[in-house]
Protein backbone atom coordinates (compact mmCIF):
# COMPACT_ATOMS: atom_id res chain seq x y z
CA UNK A 1 0.00 0.00 0.00
CA UNK A 2 1.33 3.22 1.03
CA UNK A 3 4.14 4.82 3.96
CA UNK A 4 2.51 7.44 4.97
CA UNK A 5 3.74 10.22 7.40
CA UNK A 6 0.79 11.59 9.52
CA UNK A 7 0.64 14.73 11.54
CA UNK A 8 -2.37 15.78 13.89
CA UNK A 9 -4.17 16.85 10.88
CA UNK A 10 -4.26 14.15 9.19
CA UNK A 11 -3.61 11.23 12.02
CA UNK A 12 -7.41 10.06 12.53
CA UNK A 13 -7.94 9.94 8.81
CA UNK A 14 -4.97 7.59 8.26
CA UNK A 15 -5.56 5.30 10.65
CA UNK A 16 -9.08 4.82 9.95
CA UNK A 17 -9.57 2.11 7.71
CA UNK A 18 -8.27 -0.88 7.00
CA UNK A 19 -4.96 -2.37 8.71
CA UNK A 20 -2.19 -0.18 9.95
CA UNK A 21 0.91 -0.61 10.67
CA UNK A 22 1.81 2.78 12.90
CA UNK A 23 5.42 3.42 14.06
CA UNK A 24 5.87 6.28 16.66
CA UNK A 25 10.02 7.11 15.73
CA UNK A 26 12.55 9.56 16.31
CA UNK A 27 15.38 10.89 13.58
CA UNK A 28 18.06 10.42 16.30
CA UNK A 29 16.50 7.13 17.75
CA UNK A 30 19.35 4.80 15.94
CA UNK A 31 16.65 1.36 16.18
CA UNK A 32 14.14 3.55 14.38
CA UNK A 33 16.58 4.53 11.53
CA UNK A 34 17.25 0.04 11.64
CA UNK A 35 13.70 -0.16 10.88
CA UNK A 36 12.61 2.38 8.55
CA UNK A 37 13.85 0.78 5.49
CA UNK A 38 12.23 -2.55 6.58
CA UNK A 39 8.62 -0.61 7.30
CA UNK A 40 9.09 0.68 3.33
CA UNK A 41 9.80 -2.46 2.04
CA UNK A 42 6.51 -3.57 3.98
CA UNK A 43 4.54 -0.62 2.74
CA UNK A 44 5.73 -1.38 -0.81
CA UNK A 45 5.23 -5.03 -0.63
CA UNK A 46 1.69 -5.36 1.13
CA UNK A 47 -0.95 -4.22 -0.64
CA UNK A 48 -3.25 -4.67 2.21
CA UNK A 49 -0.94 -3.04 4.73
CA UNK A 50 -0.57 0.74 5.42
CA UNK A 51 2.50 2.06 7.20
CA UNK A 52 2.05 4.98 9.33
CA UNK A 53 5.02 7.14 11.01
CA UNK A 54 4.64 9.48 13.44
CA UNK A 55 7.65 11.32 14.87
CA UNK A 56 7.68 11.94 18.50
CA UNK A 57 9.40 14.78 18.34
CA UNK A 58 7.05 17.38 16.02
CA UNK A 59 4.16 15.37 17.29
CA UNK A 60 4.14 14.67 21.72
CA UNK A 61 0.63 14.68 21.63
CA UNK A 62 0.22 12.17 19.45
CA UNK A 63 2.90 10.14 21.49
CA UNK A 64 1.68 11.40 24.56
CA UNK A 65 -2.30 9.41 23.51
CA UNK A 66 -0.68 6.61 22.34
CA UNK A 67 1.28 6.23 25.81
CA UNK A 68 4.56 5.89 24.12
CA UNK A 69 7.41 5.42 26.64
CA UNK A 70 10.42 4.24 24.05
CA UNK A 71 10.97 4.23 20.32
CA UNK A 72 9.80 2.30 18.06
CA UNK A 73 7.18 2.66 19.22
CA UNK A 74 4.40 -0.35 16.87
CA UNK A 75 0.71 -0.35 16.96
CA UNK A 76 -1.30 -2.39 14.52
CA UNK A 77 -4.83 -0.97 14.04
CA UNK A 78 -7.38 -2.40 12.24
CA UNK A 79 -10.84 -0.08 10.79
CA UNK A 80 -8.99 2.43 13.71
CA UNK A 81 -8.65 -0.01 16.42
CA UNK A 82 -5.53 -0.69 18.26
CA UNK A 83 -4.89 -4.80 18.01
CA UNK A 84 -1.65 -5.20 19.45
CA UNK A 85 1.41 -2.88 20.02
CA UNK A 86 4.97 -3.43 20.57
CA UNK A 87 8.33 -1.80 21.01
CA UNK A 88 11.63 -2.04 19.02
CA UNK A 89 13.11 -4.04 16.11
CA UNK A 90 11.78 -7.12 14.28
CA UNK A 91 12.54 -8.30 11.25
CA UNK A 92 10.36 -7.85 8.19
CA UNK A 93 8.89 -11.46 7.75
CA UNK A 94 8.17 -11.43 11.63
CA UNK A 95 7.00 -8.44 11.88
CA UNK A 96 4.64 -8.74 8.81
CA UNK A 97 3.04 -11.84 10.37
CA UNK A 98 2.69 -10.06 13.53
CA UNK A 99 0.63 -7.44 12.04
CA UNK A 100 -1.66 -10.20 9.97
CA UNK A 101 -2.28 -12.28 12.72
CA UNK A 102 -3.02 -9.48 15.18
Amino acid sequence: MALVYANSDNFKEEIAKGIVLLDFYADWCAPCRMIGPVLEQIANENEDIKVVKVNVDEHPTLSSDFGVRGIPALFVIKEGKTVAQKAGFMPKDALVDWVKNA
